[in-house]
């Protein structure tokens, strides 16, 4: 793990104290293929794979945040991918409803714990992968189309959380969820991957975020927009140099990690924490 920790910061880049949940990888593996980074024919290394997540949740909790980490279900490859299982504003949640069959066995797993935990839980009635494909940023909801969540959902979680819905639709099955092409860096910044979204919604990002990070292709495309932020430090993925250089230059102490084995099924560390938002 490289982390960039001697850099200077600028002084309103705080912290925020985080609480996150994960699933342990305990069933990893590449059985089928719904994105495009997922290749049956490739080996997959479960041991190797538990190894990177515990690397990326010690270094949350190095990083002060508070990890809950619920039961991974046999059977169920993905479960890993903690994002995808709802979205928690305010102490409320909604669930996901998941789009492939191979997945919706989920989506009562991560409403059961969230209910648990939260008590206030909403389930979905449309199609939606939770912070796959929403994104807080301050008081906006970012939310994704075009490959997952439906446009019904955004509808329904803005009435399910009564928090403003920006609807982007995506293009390129690379970036398949929201989070593969926008990080949320604090409440009115991002960094995000242009060539992942339709001409109208590009205009959208540039006139709500003027001063967003652009990271380019390559960095792209090993995921380091997958990335999770506590408002100084972002922890993202160690090849995404470039995007790890413009971060810093921003004020921001990038993160590296390596979960090279989860990125055969198309995940980074934001799709393995799930934030839980008092």
């Amino acid at each position: 793990m490289t982390a960039l920790l001697d850099t200077p910061v600028r002084a309103d880049r705080v912290a925020r104290a985080r609480r996150y949940l994960m699933c342990r990888p305990d069933h990893f593996e590449v059985t089928y293929g719904i994105n495009p980074w997922m290749d049956v024919t490739v080996p997959t290394d479960r041991d190797l794979a538990i190894r990177q997540w515990e690397a990326l949740r010690a270094t949350y909790l190095s990083l002060g945040a508070q990890v809950e980490v619920i039961d991974a279900v046999p059977g169920l490859p993905d479960m890993v991918f903690a994002a995808n299982g709802g979205l928690v504003v305010d102490g409320r949640a909604y669930g996901a409803r998941f789009l492939h069959p191979e997945r919706q066995a989920e989506a009562p797993a991560y409403l059961g714990w969230l209910a648990g935990d939260l008590g206030s839980v909403v389930p979905a009635e449309h199609v939606n992968e939770g912070e796959g494909d929403f994104l807080v940023v301050g008081d906006l909801l970012l939310a994704g189309t075009g490959f997952r969540t439906t446009r019904a959902a955004h509808a329904e979680v803005q009435e399910a959380l009564g928090r403003p819905v920006v609807s982007l639709d995506l293009v390129d099955p690379r970036f398949y969820h929201l989070d593969t092409a926008i990080a949320v860096l604090g409440d009115d910044d991002i960094a995000y991957y242009p060539g992942a979204f339709s001409e109208g919604s590009q205009q959208m990002i540039r006139r709500l975020f003027p001063d967003a990070v652009m990271a380019d292709e390559r960095d792209a495309c090993v995921l380091g927009l997958n990335a999770v932020s506590d408002g100084r430090s972002v922890v993202l993925p160690t090849a995404a140099r470039g995007l790890a250089d413009q971060l810093e230059q921003r004020g921001y102490v990038p993160v590296g990690v390596d979960l090279s084995e989860l990125l055969k099924a198309g995940g980074g560390a934001k799709c393995c924490t799930l934030e839980l938002r008092g």
